[in-house]
């Protein structure tokens, strides 16, 4: 993977983790598309670093039951 994607990845990760934003919101942010930072953080993050997409995935699960 290049590295400025693995860079990308890890600061949408990062931003979710310690902000609690949504795939929506961190879009904005970063300007990507929403289905790109869906991909980084709950695809390509479980293989750059396992334990910071434990902690966005936390982080999204939470914002999906406050949906519902």
């Amino acid at each position: 993977m290049c590295d400025d994607i693995v860079d990308r990845v890890i600061k949408e990760g990062e931003y979710i983790a310690q902000t609690g934003a949504t795939v929506r919101q961190t879009a904005k942010v970063f300007h990507f598309s929403k289905s790109t930072v869906h991909k980084d953080v709950s695809y390509r993050l479980y293989y750059i670093d396992r334990e910071l997409f434990n902690r966005v995935k936390k982080v999204l699960k939470i914002d999906r039951k406050s949906v519902v």
